[in-house]
């Protein structure tokens, strides 16, 4: 919640900075008659505060909650007594300390998005110091203390829309956020919110259905996706969990875009079939499936190789089909990189069909291969 307090300090110091604050006109009785006088082109010139505290409240966001704000303000003051009016109007300092500021946010969804809204926020303003320069500043002096306190309020008043705005900023940005985005020329990813954040007294969660699309041909893939649960991490700042749903939406999106298929021509196998060129479509039949238990990971792969002769034309000539279907299991980690280990668990090769004639009894099994594929 470090790096969430440090952005949401510079955004209300610099709402704070920005506040215009109303000229102010009084007056004060002095015995001898009445002093008006007018304080104006007010403006905050500096803004010190340590990061806000943010606390989570269960059932409805987070409350965030800054203490000894102090703000420095300048402006130009004038005066009248009777008909005499201060011929050399002056300048004045304002500082402004221990203000305490107590806001709740209520973190919601909004079609698919995380939105924050105020349902809350309170200002207190501490001690006012006020000091005159040039002019007839004299006859501020019996009264300061007087309308120290109005200018304490119309300051007060001015903080919680200052605060408002800066969450409206925040909320701003997180409607920028996309829940589409184009993850390459095949597949895109969707990732809108499900439901409210469910809040908690130390956490809380979002509910994102995480799907891979095709671009080309998107639609749903022939299964469905369920409910799981992320247990809580206790000194982790973020966790994040993805389920298989997510990671076979992707096969399926690839499947779909026409990705997963490679032709190996003759300069990769550098073999011929009688006096012709070869070239071999190597493809996933169906869509490659994840599944994960206790750390490891299991996939499974259905493919097929179509075997090609190329003519000196350039057209092919079918030869034969084999269908491929293998199984890994691993795991996988993220580091500062994705890194993981996969063995071969089982990799059976059948003849699919043949133009060339009969591969009697053509079965390939391969069992427990020890081959690991590591660096991903």
């Amino acid at each position: 919640m470090c790096s969430v307090s440090q952005m949401l300090s510079v955004q209300i110091q610099s709402k704070l900075k920005s506040t215009e604050i109303s000229e102010y006109r009084g007056k004060r009785d002095i015995k001898i008659g009445t002093v008006h006088y007018v304080l104006s082109n007010m403006r905050v010139v500096e803004c010190s505060m340590p990061d806000p505290s943010l606390v989570f409240v269960e059932g409805t966001g987070v409350s965030v909650e800054v203490s000894q704000l102090t703000l420095a303000i300048t402006g130009k003051w004038a005066t009248q007594f009777g008909i005499i009016h201060a011929n050399l109007p002056g300048s004045f300092d304002l500082a402004v300390y221990n203000i305490h500021i107590y806001t709740l946010l209520q973190l919601a969804d909004d079609a698919g998005r995380l939105s924050i809204t105020t349902v809350q926020c309170s200002a207190n303003v501490g001690d006012v110091n006020i000091q005159f320069h040039g002019g007839a500043r004299f006859f501020f002096k019996p009264f300061v203390s007087g309308f120290s306190g109005q200018i304490s309020d119309m300051i007060r008043e001015k903080i919680c829309p200052a605060i408002q705005q800066a969450i409206n900023g925040s909320e701003e940005t997180l409607q920028e956020i996309p829940v589409n985005i184009t993850v390459d020329q095949y597949i895109s990813l969707s990732i809108p919110l499900t439901s409210s954040p469910a809040v908690t007294h130390q956490s809380f969660e979002l509910d994102i259905k995480g799907e891979f699309y095709s671009r080309s041909s998107p639609s749903e893939p022939p299964f469905s996706a369920s409910v799981f649960d992320v247990p809580y991490a206790e000194n982790y700042m973020l966790s994040v969990a993805a389920s298989e749903f997510l990671v076979n939406s992707a096969a399926y999106a690839f499947l779909s875009s026409g990705a997963l298929q490679i032709n190996i021509t003759d300069d990769m196998l550098r073999t011929l079939y009688p006096n012709m060129e070869m070239q071999v479509l190597l493809y996933a039949s169906e869509t490659p499936l994840f599944s994960f238990s206790s750390g490891v990971i299991d996939i499974h792969v259905p493919a097929a190789a179509k075997f090609s002769a190329v003519k000196p034309d350039g057209t092919l000539v079918p030869l034969f089909r084999l269908d491929v279907d293998g199984s890994f299991s691993g795991s996988a980690r993220i580091d500062q990189n994705l890194t993981g280990a996969f063995q071969l668990k089982n990799l059976t090769l059948t003849l699919g069909s043949s133009e060339i004639g009969d591969f009697k009894g053509f079965v390939a099994i391969f069992t427990d291969v020890q081959d690991s594929l590591t660096g991903l």
